[in-house]
């Protein structure tokens, strides 16, 4: 039966063998090459791809081997197109199986790459890329071997979009949460840490996940918003300022001279001019308007901090030094009040009809 397969040649069948195993015992020489090669870099990356690859390499070996072997033999047609089959297979599969496996390793330094960025948001957006990219990959594999056994790949990939049609259509909100995280992952609108404010949401980010993002709201509950919704909606990111305003109108009472709006007005721009924790660029203190019951003084600045704690104590500080300062001047604060003024005439008039009563 062997005779009726192979070639009666047995000198072939003994120097295909011998080739066999001179092939494959040379991975051991490469594979010594390769890690006194990799010694001599500086990084650790190179070493950590060529010890991941080395079981891809050895079945890449092992193809390789019998593909040497095989061309020394004669063999009947059918069984020559399958171990063709077999091979070629065999090269697919160590080349891609290869490929993950260093996409896989690399991956384990993401946060590394992502801290060099400055990108603070969960490590998990990254992570669901590196996966997608290996599901590819996987895929893209089968259908090469697929092919290399004739199937209709066309086919079988229209049959796949069918199937992830429906599977779009059934999870159509998951797909938008996973499409709205690459959104807020490549737009960085936030990262973890920071306070933001949307229509529906205020507080601060604790966790930026592949489906949802987890703010704690300043009553410390914790809300879980989807992130189609957060990166469908106008974020309002208060930890970006590079400053924090205070806006104000002082209103004096209508007492006030103006000569003393004057000295108010001058002692104020000098107070915040030499405070230490007032923003220099943009101030604004003015005597604008006079209301219904107070004479007004705008005062516009902002502050050097924006820490909220931080804020709150300098916003203290100057409303004492306001207080003082009008104290100073001899005026007060205005409080809403309304006046009434009854003439002379109608005060006699009104004393008139008492008598006739």
């Amino acid at each position: 039966m062997v005779f009726e397969i192979f070639s009666p040649n047995i000198d072939r069948y003994i120097f295909a063998i011998v080739l066999f195993f001179v092939v494959l015992s040379s991975r051991v020489i490469l594979r010594k090459f390769a890690y006194k090669l990799v010694e001599k870099t500086s990084n650790k990356y190179d070493d950590e791809i060529v010890y991941a690859i080395r079981k891809p390499v050895d079945f890449f070996f092992l193809m390789v081997a019998f593909n040497v072997a095989k061309s020394m033999l004669v063999l009947v047609d059918d069984l020559n197109i399958l171990l063709d089959h077999i091979i070629r297979s065999g090269f697919i599969f160590s080349f891609f199986w290869g490929f993950i496996l260093i996409i896989t390793t690399l991956s384990q330094h993401i946060h590394q790459v992502k801290n060099k960025f400055g990108d603070k948001i969960s490590i998990d957006v990254a992570n669901f890329i590196v996966k997608t990219v290996r599901v590819i990959l996987i895929m893209i594999g089968f259908v090469a071997i697929l092919q290399e056994w004739g199937y209709n790949v066309s086919a079988f990939l229209a049959s796949l979009g069918l199937v992830g049609m429906a599977f779009a259509l059934a999870a159509k909100d998951t797909a938008a949460n996973l499409f709205g995280s690459l959104v807020i992952f490549s737009d960085k609108p936030f990262k973890v840490g920071d306070w933001i404010k949307t229509p529906d949401v205020e507080g601060t980010i604790m966790y930026v996940g592949i489906r949802s993002t987890t703010v704690r709201t300043f009553a410390q509950a914790v809300v879980t918003v989807p992130n189609a919704s957060l990166a469908n909606s106008p974020i309002l990111n208060w930890s970006r300022m590079g400053k924090r305003r205070i806006k104000m109108n002082l209103g004096l009472t209508y007492g006030t001279t103006a000569e003393q709006i004057e000295n108010i007005v001058a002692d104020i721009k000098e107070m915040l001019e030499n405070h230490n924790d007032i923003h220099q660029e943009t101030m604004y203190i003015y005597f604008t308007s006079f209301g219904d019951s107070s004479l007004n003084i705008f005062c516009y600045f902002f502050t050097k901090t924006t820490s909220w704690g931080v804020y709150m104590s300098v916003k203290e500080n100057i409303n004492l030094k306001l207080m003082k300062i009008i104290e100073k001047n001899g005026s007060a604060f205005a409080y809403p009040s309304q006046s009434l003024y009854i003439e002379s005439n109608t005060k006699n008039q009104i004393e008139e009809n008492k008598e006739m009563m």
